[in-house]
């Protein structure tokens, strides 16, 4: 039995933008590593929170308080453990990005306090303790970022179940992340007023469009799902650079683009890898002309999940 496990959990898109709360896709860029101990006192601790990004310094040390902290407690109460366990993190992913910086903190630390459990569970399993350290955060229980943290590629995010959907491989996407936080809480603010039916109905044929494009790998049918008539209205005034990114997107044969999670970072999906190379340039420079700098990752849709990296 391993001592200390290191393991990591890549950044997500959420919500896809039709998908709000219930889709989201890995990325291959930003990660966060959590390294976890098993100790014999049956507490959940963190004893440190590193990395470069700005304000990490910010973040919770009480277990019970933290993203990760609180997951791993739901562990250990869940499943009644006589031990407990020590965190350390290493943050990778911006804070207030979009890109799902708090679920990866939870999803790497369960991913790595699972390998040092007598009989670790099945994948799926974790979902529920990663929608618990989520919660503390977002203020409430959704998978859009975590279900494709812990199973890779597109993942469907339900009130009690993460399914993986399969996706074309020629899928590719570009995020775009600008040095702007907009905090989830804030942009969920922007969502409180009704929804007219009509908006909902739309919504929804997009949405089945697009899920439908995804089965059957048509880019047509993507093409004419990914738009959000729901979300992105609300919170595009949220972020600035968000139209001339969104333009230079669809100006470069993007299949779709809008907002990644909460924000403030842009995804757009493209039909090859060389068209999401030659448009990232581009929609980058949207958030720098808005007088942001900003990063710009091209991934594979069908990204890889959380893993273990080392055990000791």
């Amino acid at each position: 039995m391993s001592a200390s496990v290191r393991a990591f959990a890549p950044a997500s898109v959420g919500n896809i933008g039709v998908g709000f709360d219930l889709l989201g896709h890995a990325v291959d860029g930003p990660r966060d590593v959590a390294m976890v101990r098993r100790i014999d006192e049956p507490v959940v601790r963190i004893d440190s929170i590193g990395g470069s990004i700005a304000g990490v310094d910010r973040l919770p040390l009480e277990a019970s308080r933290n993203t990760a902290g609180g997951a791993l407690i739901a562990l250990r109460e869940s499943l009644a453990l006589p031990f407990g366990f020590a965190l350390a993190l290493d943050k990778g992913i911006p804070l207030g990005s979009g890109l799902g910086g708090s679920a990866a903190s939870c999803v790497a630390a369960l991913v790595a306090a699972n390998a040092l459990l007598d009989a670790p569970l099945p994948r799926e399993a974790l979902y529920g303790f990663a929608l618990d350290g989520e919660a503390l955060s977002s203020g409430s229980r959704h998978g859009d970022n975590v279900a494709p943290m812990l199973l890779g590629g597109v993942a469907v995010a339900t009130a009690s179940r993460a399914l993986r959907l399969e996706v074309p491989g020629w899928l590719h996407a570009v995020v775009v992340h600008p040095d702007q936080v907009l905090e989830t809480r804030r942009s969920r603010e922007a969502l409180a007023a009704p929804y007219p039916l009509h908006a909902l109905v739309e919504q929804t044929a997009h949405l089945a469009q697009f899920l439908l494009g995804l089965q059957r790998g048509d880019a047509e049918l993507i093409r004419a799902g990914l738009h959000d008539v729901l979300v992105e209205p609300r919170r595009a005034p949220l972020i600035p650079g968000f139209a001339a990114v969104k333009a230079a997107a669809l100006d470069h044969g993007a299949l779709g683009s809008s907002i990644s999670g909460g924000g403030p970072s842009v995804f757009a999906w493209f039909d090859s890898r060389a068209a999401a190379e030659r448009a990232a340039p581009s929609m980058r420079q949207g958030f720098v002309d808005a007088g942001f700098d900003a990063r710009a990752y091209v991934t594979p849709v069908d990204a890889p999940r959380a893993e273990v990296l080392a055990a000791q």
